[in-house]
């Protein structure tokens, strides 16, 4: 011990002893190869001891030369270069500045003169496994990338287990490199094994909710082909539900039998009451707050009931749901609506009391259709005109929309839903309406997005229109609809100057954005379109105007300032819709 404390003190005289350089010292390299640059940089650093502002010790200094030749060499070996020659010097930049210049000549790299790479076992001839061969990243004459080699067999061995290939291993993986030919060969078998497939899923957990409830957030079933990714896929189901506070996904292929994998899921549920309030603003409903309450596993049975208050400026509503699932798809389900809806607009004030239920049921993935019959008493106040109008409406609602795409996602979503009534089925008027929507958005170069809309509408009835509560007639104008105009002001106006909407319904809009920052961007948008009698005879009105956007997790703040066109003394007209909820 005497000894090494005494070796220690010698040696730390000497350095303390050893003149230091003068000037601060900073590392440049130098290389042949423009692509080798950043590798080297990245990886070569000068110790914190060589950068002091009182310069290095020459010691020091002299012993990190030394070692550079080695650092080097394992730093370019992965890229395939085994041969490289480094030297170094120190120059003086400046009175204040010293500068060690690495010099690196990267030498002939190792090329791949042959690669063996062979699929054996029940899967080697599928078109998924052989199409994973084609893209192993190292070919024949490249130069060869240790970590391409790993990578490439990482993500074979991978893509191979995820198409039920548990079991499948490398029974051969040799990388032979000749270094003073410059070349390396690589040969790789790879046997499959025996292809896996799902077996029974339990579920585990106090979540309450009824098997078959929650088999249908599985996105397989019992007996297709084992795969990680459907698991995955399953995890995210569970998840977007908003149902549960932990999820827990457990395959045991070591239990498998008949070479069926048995799944358990772990659920431990969120409360089954939920209540969730908000605040908002728009310039079509004016200050809001809203307040909804959910029973997400009434009886145990996995209905929900819900029930939504609405108390705004121009709109007040109390809607209850009683959801019933389906018992095999996630998008499907039966609902039931019990609901009191006030609207005060420019235009109208109707008062609307209503019940209706309604079957929705997915009729592909991107398809959806929606069976209702609606029950409803409406009281309106048109301009001169009240309204007072029972109305039993049957329709079918279509909607198409990639499943899970939201409303930000770029796509296309579309609906289109008819409508009608009859005076000897407990309603008060005939009619028969059709209504349908389109909307586009896709992503332009620069950060630019284009949003494309069109909505149009169309009636048919027997009766003279303001035997037709405000709900069945058309309006256009506001936020969603022809910017530069108020809230549904406008459409055909009776003797006194008053709109009281029309029969029919064109309103198209382009806008196009562009994000300036991660939070903020800007628009520019055209809007044209009203509502009218007559499809022999109509004007639209236009507005347009540019607009300011504030991005967050759950939409885009709007706000717009538009100006109606091709009327005398157009006026400005500022639209804001903004919001958040608990």
């Amino acid at each position: 011990m005497k000894r090494l404390t005494l070796s220690i003190l010698i040696f730390t005289t000497l350095l303390l002893t050893t003149p230091a350089m003068a000037a601060p010292l900073t590392l440049k390299i130098e290389v042949d190869r423009a692509e080798l640059l950043n590798v080297l940089e990245t990886a070569i650093k000068l110790p914190a001891a060589l950068t002091a502002e009182q310069g290095p010790n020459l010691r020091w200094l002299e012993h990190y030369r030394n070692q550079l030749p080695h650092s080097v060499d394992t730093v370019l070996r992965p890229y395939g270069y085994f041969t490289s020659q480094t030297s170094s010097a120190v120059s003086d930049v400046s009175d204040d500045h010293s500068q060690l210049i690495l010099r690196v000549t990267a030498g002939p790299p190792v090329i791949i003169t042959n690669l063996d790479l062979e699929v054996s076992g029940p899967g080697h001839d599928l078109a998924d496994i052989q199409q994973q061969v084609a893209a192993f990243p190292l070919k024949t004459d490249d130069i060869l990338r240790q970590d391409s080699y790993e990578q490439g067999k990482a993500r074979l061995l991978q893509a191979v287990q995820d198409l039920g290939f548990l079991d499948a291993t490398f029974t051969r993986h040799e990388l032979r490199v000749h270094q003073a030919r410059h070349s390396a060969e690589i040969d790789l078998q790879l046997d499959t094994g025996v292809r896996y497939s799902f077996g029974e899923t339990a579920f585990s957990g106090t979540s309450g909710y009824p098997d078959w409830f929650l088999k249908r957030y599985l996105s397989y079933r019992t007996g297709e082909t084992f795969s990680f990714a459907q698991l995955g896929r399953t995890r995210l189901n569970l998840s977007n539900a908003d149902l549960f506070s932990a999820i827990t996904i457990t395959p045991a292929p070591e239990q498998a039998g008949a070479g069926q994998v048995p799944v358990n899921i772990e659920l431990q549920p969120t409360a089954h009451h939920k209540l969730r309030p908000g605040l908002g603003y728009g310039t079509d409903t004016g200050a809001r707050a809203s307040l909804r309450y959910r029973h997400l596993n009434l009886f145990s049975s996995g209905h929900e009931l819900a029930g939504d208050l609405l108390l705004a400026e121009r709109r007040q509503s109390l809607v209850a749901t009683y959801v019933i699932p389906d018992h095999e798809r996630l998008d499907s389900h039966t609902r039931i609506h019990l609901g009191f809806d006030r609207v005060d607009s420019d235009s109208y004030l109707t008062r609307e009391v209503y019940g209706e239920i309604e079957r929705q049921q997915a009729l592909s993935d991107k398809l959806m259709a929606t069976l209702f019959l609606r029950l409803n008493q409406e009281r309106s106040e048109i301009g001169e005109e009240i309204t007072s109008a029972r109305m039993l409406i049957p329709g079918l609602r279509l909607q198409w929309q990639p499943v899970g795409q939201q409303s930000a996602e770029p796509g296309l979503r579309a609906a289109m839903e008819i409508k009608g009534a009859h005076d000897t089925l407990l309603s008060d008027t005939s009619l028969l309406q059709l209504t349908a929507e389109a909307r586009l958005l896709t992503k332009l170069p620069a950060d630019f997005s284009l949003f494309l809309r069109l909505q149009g509408g169309t009636t048919w009835h027997a009766d003279p229109l303001h035997e037709l509560p405000a709900s069945l007639r058309f309006f256009a104008g506001g936020d969603q609809s022809v910017r530069g105009y108020a809230y549904q002001s406008l459409g055909p106006r009776d003797a006194d100057g008053e709109v009281v909407g029309g029969s029919h319904l064109l309103v198209g809009s382009v806008e196009l954005e562009k994000r300036l920052t991660q939070n903020w961007g800007g628009a520019l948008f055209y809007d044209i379109g009203n509502a009218f009698d007559s499809l022999s005879s109509y004007e639209l009105e236009q507005g347009a105007g540019f607009g300011i956007r504030r991005y967050t997790p759950v939409g885009p703040l709007r706000l717009d300032l538009a100006r109606q066109i091709g009327v005398t003394d157009g006026r400005w007209r500022l639209h804001l819709g903004m919001g958040f909820s608990w």
